[in-house]
């Protein structure tokens, strides 16, 4: 990963950045050091040195380890565990192996893709398909992935 800039997050910037979060704002609890950095890959928000939230089109998102620390409550796609190891490689999901989905998902959504058995995130990615569309399928891609457990923001380490 080549880093291009890193700098503090400014106040005014971090405040609407916590509101565009949801949920998820608790990942920046007060008096934390946020900085963001700015790379050839999306840029990143780190929390105390961590890359807790991903900015994808200028939204900003819990990347997986974000999503460790905070319990997932929408945008979800449950897959099988045959997926598992695929998904553990960068493949995108394919509808067959979509357990459940979240009925909110629409297409172009950014979700959070989780095993069946232990609700643990494994990638993050784009929804191809709405959420109906994604569990009533039985072939094609449902999700394309953008980050997943083993790729270079799961590695970094300042």
């Amino acid at each position: 990963m080549k880093i291009k800039k890193r700098y503090h997050l400014k106040k005014k910037k971090l405040k609407e950045f916590q509101a565009k979060l949801g949920p998820y704002s608790s990942l920046i609890p007060a008096k934390s050091k946020v900085e963001i950095l700015e790379s050839d890959l999306p840029d990143l928000i780190l929390v105390d040195g961590d890359p807790l939230i991903i900015i994808l089109d200028g939204e900003p998102f819990p990347t997986l380890k974000g999503a460790l620390k905070n319990p997932i409550e929408s945008h979800m796609v449950v897959v099988d565990m045959g997926a598992v190891k695929f998904m553990a490689s960068g493949a995108d999901v394919m509808s067959p192996g979509v357990v459940e989905a979240d009925s909110q998902i629409q297409e172009g959504d950014t979700v959070i893709v989780v095993d069946e058995n232990h609700l643990k995130p494994l990638a993050m990615g784009t929804a191809i398909i709405s959420g109906k569309e994604m569990v009533n399928k039985d072939k094609g891609k449902a999700v394309k992935t953008l980050h997943f457990i083993g790729d270079k923001i799961w590695n970094f380490d300042v």
